[in-house]
């Protein structure tokens, strides 16, 4: 019998060896996966970490999650998306120039219709990026993070880190040059950039 077995045992003796030798080795105090590869983009090469639900691997994006913890998020984006459900709704209640406009607001998803040939704008939230996401006919994608204002709890705007403009400043400009006036989006909340102060420590 054991002639028999031998060859097996040698088998699976050479198979444990091999692979044990293959496998890396542990570093004490170290990470398997460096902190350097969210930054190089290493972690789509990871199929645990690809299955994670974000939205976009933009390493812009996960800077943007340290500024602002989820509960924050919600919050703010929840009074920015409503307030804008109910401004849009008013401007186009009083723009009668417009063919078929809709507004539709569900699931963190602001569409706004403004008919031929403005076309239709799509606000989002998105949380694993804690941003806040637009479609322009206009200007095309874009991808604003929230910057807050570390003076007062809950207040700041939304940046586009890209060109240096607030998701209301766009809004402003696309959407009053669409109905034809000067709009007041800068009166939502979340909407304007903190004041600096002035040398003799008033707000300017």
């Amino acid at each position: 019998m054991n002639t028999v077995f031998r060859p097996f045992v040698g088998r699976w003796s050479r198979l444990i060896s091999c692979t044990t030798h293959r496998l890396p080795p542990v570093v004490p105090g170290r990470t398997r996966m460096p902190r350097e590869a969210l930054a190089t983009g290493l972690l789509q090469a990871s199929p645990i970490l690809r299955n994670r639900q974000y939205s976009s691997m933009n390493p812009n994006d996960f800077i943007a999650t340290s500024l602002i913890d989820s509960v924050t998020f919600v919050a703010v984006c929840s009074d920015t998306l409503e307030s804008l459900v109910d401004y849009f709704e008013q401007i186009i209640d009083e723009t009668s120039t417009l063919k078929n406009p809709d507004v539709t607001y569900g699931d963190g998803v602001l569409t706004v219709s403004f008919g031929e040939p403005h076309g239709t704008y799509v606000i989002n939230r998105q949380l694993p990026n804690r941003q806040i996401w637009l479609s322009s006919p206009t200007s095309g994608p874009k991808r604003y993070d929230f910057i807050p204002d570390k003076r007062t709890v809950n207040e700041g705007y939304w940046l586009y880190r890209h060109d240096g403009v607030t998701l209301h400043e766009l809004l402003q400009q696309e959407i009053s040059a669409i109905v034809g006036r000067k709009l007041e989006f800068f009166t939502l909340p979340h909407s304007q950039r903190p004041q600096e102060p002035a040398p003799d420590g008033r707000q300017g």
